[in-house]
């Protein structure tokens, strides 16, 4: 089916052709419009079924018949996702069908399998839900996450973590990320990070940004990052922190000098006890 724009629809009203085939106050009825012309016949769809690829765009039609001797205005919306009806109010006049067109326009990102939905009609006290039901096909869903690019720098009296998220499947994701980071003597930093998006489509990738103001200032750690989302693989990366970069260049030329030292005065007195002994 080919996309359009709802400002081009109209809906279409026709006069039933036997308009003594229904009498008194009869109530109003809705159903999909019929493939054919004319009236509904009993052998007629009683709901919508579609199914096509992501990026897809449906059309389709409502009917709503006014058996009545009076017109009647009913409500429309759609309950479900991506339906856009040309109308939510419409009247409609005795002894009369009206038939709304709406669209049905699947994102590009969808992802495959079954989504379910309706077209509900209210009017004078009564409300009729109109089961559309959907199927998305395509690829089967991947969901894969991935973090990369993990680095951790200092910032003022802190440091920052600076990593990028992304979705390398084709389905959309709900990314949730949990930071720690271990040092010398344990854990000095265990939470869930901020900023995370709520939703990830397929192929993006976004860069961001977590502060850590109270990072140690001598302790030399590794950050790890774990990213979840519903049925995707557990993804993680990590890296490393020392916020004091002489520290580990001192450290060891300390423990070089004292190697030294040591060496020297275990050398002195060998040599001390071989003239106390030729004594």
């Amino acid at each position: 089916m080919k996309p359009h724009h709802l400002a081009a629809l109209s809906i279409g009203v026709l006069l039933l052709a036997t308009p003594t085939a229904f009498a008194g106050a009869k109530p109003w009825t809705t159903a999909p419009a019929p493939a054919g012309k004319g009236a509904p016949r009993p052998d007629d769809r009683s709901s919508f079924y579609l199914e096509g690829d992501p990026g897809t765009v449906f059309e389709d039609k409502l009917s709503l018949v006014n058996p009545g001797d009076t017109a009647r205005s009913l409500d429309v919306h759609g309950d479900g996702p991506w339906i856009a009806l040309a109308a939510r109010r419409v009247r409609i006049p005795a002894r009369t069908r009206a038939d709304v067109p709406f669209t049905v326009a699947v994102p590009s990102a969808a992802e495959p399998g079954d989504h379910s939905g309706a077209l509900v009609v209210s009017g004078e006290g009564r409300q009729v839900r109109v089961r559309l039901g959907l199927r998305v096909t395509g690829a089967p869903a991947l969901r894969a996450l991935a973090v990369e690019h993990v680095r951790v720098g200092r910032e003022g009296g802190g440091a920052v973590i600076r990593y990028a998220l992304v979705n390398r499947g084709n389905t959309v994701l709900s990314p949730r990320l949990a930071i720690r980071a271990d040092g010398l003597f344990g854990t000095v930093l265990r939470r869930t990070a901020a900023g995370v998006p709520t939703e990830l489509a397929p192929g993006r990738s976004v860069r961001l940004t977590e502060r850590w103001p109270d990072a140690p200032r001598l302790d030399s750690v590794r950050v790890h990052l774990t990213a979840t989302a519903p049925g995707a693989a557990r993804a993680t990366a990590s890296g490393s922190y020392t916020p004091l970069v002489w520290v580990l260049p001192v450290l060891g030329g300390f423990a070089l000098a004292l190697a030294a030292a040591t060496v020297l005065l275990v050398r002195r007195f060998r040599r001390a006890r071989r003239t106390g002994a030729a004594a």
